[in-house]
């Protein structure tokens, strides 16, 4: 979310819910702001950087009105990929990794990450740089570190702008950015901006907002904070059967090439696996729907974005980049649940005491999980993804 990912979007833990649209803040703006100002000196900032920094900060009800009303990532990845990748996405990206060729090399180099990985999360996050935001980050930062919902996750955010502050790299005239508090073209978050940032343009401070040699780089040593290994795949799409044990698709079960290759997993094109290494089988849509298969590299992706279908769209638009064809659509159309089913869902799922996480009408983690297991129990296909069938039955 930038960090979140850091980001990025942040859209992927923005999601609302009932309980958190009627959280109820019960402090005065101008008495809390005074309160965290005091807060902030105690953790080792000036006085001056504080109080100059967050004076005349006011609350900004926008913001809190988007926080509390995403729903982007309730599109299933077909939707969500079908707007992200596209061809406008696909043909300037090519384009500045051909322009910048030398510093994608450098930072390669250094930092292990390829080119096409990099530059799929710069078109996502901002269009290659062109679209970064101009909501004052501080205010902001201030709004969301007040609000009810989710103020744990804000104050430290506030804390860490204020270094950036301090340190030197920005000032808060110019830190301008997403309504979330996303900065710069890879649109950090200020704990991943002041934590994993790196001077790459060797200027003496760390611009993510406008030099690209150091949002780029930064971009790289914070997937290689999050595990990521140099010269290794992310993501390879592959058709599966139409019959299968499809429990054994998840992504924490890892298993050798071999292994899938012998339940009839083949390359996009049909052609055997070629059996190097271990990856997972992601079904983003199900067992009819697209298939990949995950290897290591693909956790530090879902750790820049914990969304299964930003994170999907990120790596498949990067293997986009590396060379590889569109996506094949699966073996058979898939029936998506509104928002109101998928939360209806979990209550159900919840009720049988299988933790779905959020009942916020979002297919995450938790509730494939969750999904997964109530298909087993029921004797469906355990694919993991909910469709009218398992509805019904529960």
């Amino acid at each position: 979310m930038r960090q979140f990912t850091y980001v990025l979007l942040l859209a992927s833990v923005c999601y609302g819910s009932t309980a958190w649209a009627d959280c109820r803040n019960t402090q005065d703006f101008g008495t809390w702001l005074n309160n965290f100002k005091q807060e902030a000196i105690g953790t080792g900032l000036s006085a001056e950087v504080v109080n100059q920094a967050l004076d005349g900060v006011t609350l900004d009800q926008s913001v809190i009105q988007r926080d509390r009303s995403q729903e982007v990532f309730a599109q299933t990845f077909l939707e969500f990929a079908g707007k992200k990748v596209s061809s406008y996405r696909l043909s300037n990206g090519q384009k500045q990794m051909q322009a910048n060729a030398k510093l994608f090399q450098r930072i390669e180099q250094e930092y292990g990450v390829p080119a096409p990985m990099l530059t799929a999360l710069w078109a996502l996050e901002t269009d290659l740089g062109a679209v970064t935001g101009d909501y004052p980050t501080l205010r902001s930062l201030a709004t969301l570190a007040y609000d009810c919902r989710r103020p744990e996750r804000f104050r430290p955010e506030l804390i860490h702008a204020l270094w950036l502050v301090q340190k030197g790299d920005q000032t808060p005239a110019s830190m301008r950015g997403a309504w979330a508090g996303e900065l710069g073209q890879l649109q950090f978050l200020p704990s991943g901006y002041n934590q994993q940032g790196v001077d790459f343009d060797g200027d003496g401070h760390r611009d993510l907002i406008r030099s690209k040699a150091d949002a780029l780089a930064s971009a790289a040593n914070l997937l290689r904070h999050h595990g990521w290994q140099a010269g290794q795949p992310w993501l390879v799409e592959v058709k599966v059967p139409r019959e299968m044990d499809w429990s054994k698709a998840r992504l924490d079960n890892r298993l050798p090439l071999s292994e899938w290759s012998a339940m009839g997993v083949t390359e996009a094109d049909g052609d055997p696996l070629r059996p190097n290494g271990q990856a997972a089988l992601l079904l983003p849509m199900g067992r009819n729907g697209p298939a990949f298969l995950a290897f290591a590299n693909f956790d530090a992706i879902r750790q820049w974005n914990e969304s299964t279908v930003y994170a999907t769209t990120a790596a498949y638009l990067a293997t986009r980049f590396a060379g590889a064809k569109p996506l094949y659509a699966g073996n058979a159309p898939v029936q998506k649940l509104s928002i109101s089913q998928v939360r209806q869902l979990q209550s159900q799922l919840a009720a049988r005491g299988l933790p779905v996480g959020k009942m916020d009408g979002i297919i995450g983690e938790d509730t494939r999980n969750a999904v997964r297991q109530a298909q087993q129990q029921l004797g469906l296909p355990a694919d993991g993804y909910p469709d009218m069938v398992l509805l019904n039955k529960l």
